[in-house]
């Protein structure tokens, strides 16, 4: 390992060891932003329901700890870390992850998003920590209640703004990526997470799904309507979109079709289409995998990052 490689895996550990300490659990992370360490049961048939209960490392965010010993043992399995993730969701601070991206022009609009949907529901964002991309997004820490569930999820608060709650986890400031150095903003080191705004966690807990079939039918109806009106630029954005609320409300895999046939009439090829939908249907299954099975990993595959 070069010089500089270790320098940046010395200083991953550094400071996980730091958020562990501030009782935030940790996990290391690659440049790739996923985790360090390979699943255990990588090789075994599907489906994988262990969640960490073999007693070996490699279950993604369920890994997560804050005892420094274990922290310590997860990196120096994973030499190559090269920075560290926070498990959202998990006590003292039950962490959700408000993720403002940055759109193709630059323009960071989630911001002004976000700014409308405090104005229009009467909440203001605490002083709390703000961690800066490497894209130039934010990440807003917030914390939330004990025994309130934020499922994660992708554009679903406002275009732009992903939300990471329970079973997802953030990059943690001073992470090295492939894109870059994940930093906290001035003035936020020294702050705790702030309390969720009571109307904000309104907004970010889990859609009532509709057990009408009538009514199923008739969201599934403008969903895919919602996609045909897509124009050059905003396909796969609509088109992910959709597929999000499809999964979110329990009638994503009856609508994969419909929706893949309307991206197709958009522009967009078969095999992009359903490579969207699939991964709409890998970010806001693992909530449900969450709440369905507790604490533990993912039937497979990591969980779901920030950008």
């Amino acid at each position: 390992m070069a010089t500089t490689d270790r320098q940046t895996a010395t200083l991953a550990l550094a400071h996980a060891l730091s958020a562990a300490e501030r009782g935030l659990p940790v996990i290391p992370l690659s440049a790739g932003k996923l985790p360090a360490l390979p699943s255990p049961h990588r090789n075994e048939d599907r489906p994988v329901t262990c969640r960490g209960a073999c007693g070996l490392p490699g279950h993604g965010v369920h890994d997560a700890t804050t005892d420094l010993a274990a922290v310590r043992a997860l990196f120096a399995a994973a030499p190559w870390a090269t920075g560290y993730g926070i498990a959202c969701g998990r006590p003292p601070h039950h962490l959700i992850g408000i993720d403002l991206d940055i759109d193709t022009n630059g323009r960071n609009d989630s911001a002004a998003s976000l700014q409308q949907l405090a104005l229009h529901h009467l909440f203001t964002i605490p002083p709390t920590v703000i961690v800066l991309t490497p894209s130039g997004g934010r990440h807003i820490w917030l914390a939330g209640p004990p025994g309130v569930r934020v499922p994660n999820s992708a554009s679903r608060l406002a275009p732009g703004i992903d939300v990471r709650g329970a079973g997802g986890y953030l990059v943690g400031p001073g992470s090295v990526t492939a894109h870059g150095t994940y930093r906290l903003a001035p003035g936020t080191a020294d702050l705790p997470p702030a309390p969720c705004p009571r109307a904000l966690l309104h907004l970010l807990k889990p859609p009532a799904r509709p057990h009408h079939p009538t009514a199923r039918h008739e969201r599934g109806r403008g969903l895919v309507r919602f996609v045909l009106a897509a124009h050059e630029g905003q396909r796969n954005t609509r088109l992910f979109w959709a597929a999000c609320r499809a999964y979110e409300h329990g009638f994503g895999d009856a609508l994969a079709d419909a929706l893949t046939d309307a991206a197709v009439r958009t522009g967009l090829t078969e095999r992009e289409a359903r490579a969207t939908i699939a991964s709409a249907a890998r970010l806001t299954t693992s909530y449900e995998d969450e709440t369905e099975n507790g604490p533990g990993t993912a039937p497979s595959g990591p969980s779901s990052p920030t950008t």
